[in-house]
């Protein structure tokens, strides 16, 4: 494993820790594949992926192209032996998985065929999934399709955010990786054909997935909905025409005579709101244009302002 060629594919701090992990197995990591450095924050500053971050900090070549298939000789050029992905951004052209003698895996978090896509960690919270888990499989050009050669399953916390388990399933993804990258390498992990009958997709969040509807949603789904989103992108209700987004919520399960979406008021540190089948709690909210506060703040500003209204 020391001598094969490796080319790492990742962008965010997610593929951070996996990059970390073949440096830490000696790997010869030859180069990584990130997507182009963007401009951050109101100043617009280009910042390098957290990705690139850490192949300037251990002197790592990192092709960054807007469109890998227009820069296939670059990553041709470090002559890769084995490709390995977590959380790239792009499609990797068929040009590219054929190349090398080990074949291209990923690293994917979610139990296969379960959640195939850019977000599966926040669909399975949104689908009120009580498991989760990491995936080592092929790479194919069909997305996340291809032979499963390890997994390792995590139960989901229920008051688990996004972000919580995400450093959770990092931290099973990493460890995967130790325990079964030399097997892979040797030929000893066959893989399991996935059964297509199963597969449901995680795409990436759209802007239609983040709000939260009151009428609709009971508060289970709706607790569900909004720690899915926590601490990117962030749920949002609408109320009297402006956004609020949820930070922090807990859900109280109880009879309610109020309208869903209603406003009851505050208690205990925070917003009380009305839900089928029980109340949701906000202790962390953010109002259009303005910056997150928590519940206390909110109530002296806008109480008065709020309360008996209905989120739409």
């Amino acid at each position: 494993m020391n001598k094969t060629r490796i080319i790492f594919f990742g962008t965010p701090e997610f593929a951070v820790s996996i990059l970390q992990t073949l440096i830490d197995l000696n790997c010869n990591v030859v180069a990584c594949v990130s997507q182009p450095d963007r401009p951050v924050g109101r100043k617009h500053v280009i910042t390098p992926t957290p990705v690139h971050a850490l192949c300037i900090e251990r002197n790592i070549p990192c092709i960054q192209p807007e469109k890998l298939s227009k820069e296939v000789d670059a990553v041709f050029a470090y002559e890769p032996e084995l490709i390995i992905t977590c959380a790239y951004g792009q499609f990797v052209p068929g040009t590219i998985l054929n190349y090398p003698k080990y074949g291209c895996i990923n690293i994917h978090p979610s139990l296969l065929p379960k959640f195939r896509g850019g977000a599966p960690i926040h669909h399975a919270i949104m689908a009120s999934e009580t498991k989760t888990g990491v995936s080592l499989m092929q790479m194919i050009q069909k997305m996340d399709a291809g032979k499963v050669y390890a997994q390792v399953e995590l139960p989901i916390g229920e008051d688990e955010t996004q972000q919580e388990l995400s450093v959770r399933l990092n931290h099973a993804a990493c460890q995967l990786l130790k325990d079964n990258l030399q097997d892979y390498i040797d030929g000893k992990l066959p893989g399991v054909e996935q059964d297509e009958s199963k597969v449901t997709i995680g795409n990436n969040i759209t802007k239609e997935e983040e709000e939260v509807h009151f009428a609709s949603e009971d508060i289970h789904k709706i607790y569900d909905h909004i720690r899915a989103l926590i601490d990117w992108p962030i749920a949002y209700g609408v109320l009297d025409g402006k956004r609020i987004k949820f930070h922090k919520v807990r859900k109280q399960v109880c009879e309610v005579s109020q309208k869903a979406g209603e406003v009851i008021g505050f208690k205990d540190h925070a917003l009380e709101v009305a839900c089928i089948g029980g109340i949701l709690k906000i202790y962390e909210l953010q109002m259009e244009g303005k910056k997150k506060m928590d519940a206390d703040a909110f109530k002296n500003g806008y109480a008065s302002e709020v309360r008996g209204k209905v989120f739409e």
